[in-house]
């Protein structure tokens, strides 16, 4: 049976959950390319790749953060407004003369306390996950418009100049900052998800919470670390924003819960828990930032792109539902099996 494995390595990269789809999506993003290539030629550009990447990057940060809550069988809605939230908070303190890395700690301990309390919300006061995360969410967009008095913050000055390098203008070997940002963080966090006992715990309760919880797993924390993931990455993507424009707006973030959503479900993370693996997330992101840039370079209109984009993730979620209810219901004990499997 090993040696039958081991020369069949393909087997067992589909036995991955979600790899199937990634594969897919791979391909499919391999002819989007080709194609974006034969309309503008540009689109292969040296300027435009290292533009498209990092473009790309603040994609798939968030991208990880609704992975991470998807595959947990919750969603987390308040991912733009916490991203506007961090631009805004972490603005607004450097122009008022904080060192722009103390105003970066405070404003990420600010978002993590957004992510504890969808958390609760969710599995402590059982609220549903969408109830729970669209209050979030108006609060948090609340929180950025107040901070400065309900305006844009002025440009966060000179002083801040190695700050912006770090989130977005620096280089290395020619590659923008935010992309190394958007590795280090995807590294980090799909360790995390592929091979420690946490990561087994976020499967488990996605594929079944009452099988999780027979097998002893906390439930509680499980579902909270999840969100806290989601609101960390969505301040991170909220440093990213303030450093590009170099002032805070309202604004920022906007449609961003959208973005996230696209990227986890055409990357292969199941919208009903329990599926998916980071590297599609990957996929997906890259597959809506080639579909923004190339549409953008073949001057398709901003409505045409929306609606392509729609469908893409209409069409990815519609799949993910028919092949999931196309399957045979697990039996409990089996369940069960799988979960304490799990927290070995």
């Amino acid at each position: 049976m090993q040696s039958s494995q081991k020369r069949n390595p393909l087997k067992r990269i589909l036995t991955v959950r979600g790899a199937g789809q990634v594969i897919t999506v791979t391909i499919g993003l391999i002819v989007l390319c080709a194609v974006f290539a034969l309309l503008n030629p540009n689109f292969t550009s040296q300027r435009n790749l290292n533009n498209l990447m990092r473009q790309i990057a603040p994609f798939l940060i968030v991208g990880i953060a609704q992975s991470y809550v998807l595959i947990t069988g919750n969603i987390d809605l308040s991912i733009g407004s916490v991203l506007g939230m961090s631009c805004m908070i972490s603005a607004t303190l450097m122009t008022r003369g904080m060192d722009p890395w103390l105003a970066s700690a405070i404003t990420l301990i600010s978002c993590l306390a957004v992510g504890i309390l969808n958390g609760v919300l969710v599995i402590n006061c059982k609220l549903p996950p969408f109830i729970a995360t669209l209050g979030t969410m108006t609060i948090a967009r609340g929180i950025a418009q107040i901070v400065n008095n309900n305006m844009n913050t002025d440009a966060i000055g000179d002083g801040a100049m190695a700050f912006r390098d770090f989130f977005y203008y620096g280089k290395f070997l020619g590659i923008y900052s935010t992309v190394y940002i958007a590795i280090v963080l995807w590294l980090v966090f799909n360790f995390i998800l592929s091979k420690t006992r946490t990561g087994s715990h976020i499967y488990a309760v996605g594929s079944n919470l009452e099988a999780a919880k027979l097998s002893g797993v906390n439930i509680s924390k499980v579902v909270i670390k999840a969100y806290m993931v989601s609101a960390f990455c969505s301040g991170v993507a909220g440093l990213i924003t303030c450093a590009t424009g170099g002032l805070g707006t309202m604004d920022a973030g906007l449609s961003y819960e959208l973005y996230a959503v696209a990227a986890s479900v055409i990357g292969g993370v199941s919208t009903l828990g329990g599926q998916g693996i980071l590297l599609g997330t990957i996929v997906g992101a890259s597959v809506w930032g080639v579909m923004q840039n190339g549409l953008s370079l073949a001057g398709a209109p901003v409505a045409l792109r929306n609606i392509i984009i729609g469908v893409i993730v209409v069409i990815s979620v519609l799949a993910d539902v028919i092949v999931r209810s196309g399957k045979r219901p697990r039996r409990i004990r089996d369940a069960v099996a799988e979960a304490v499997a799990a927290k070995q």
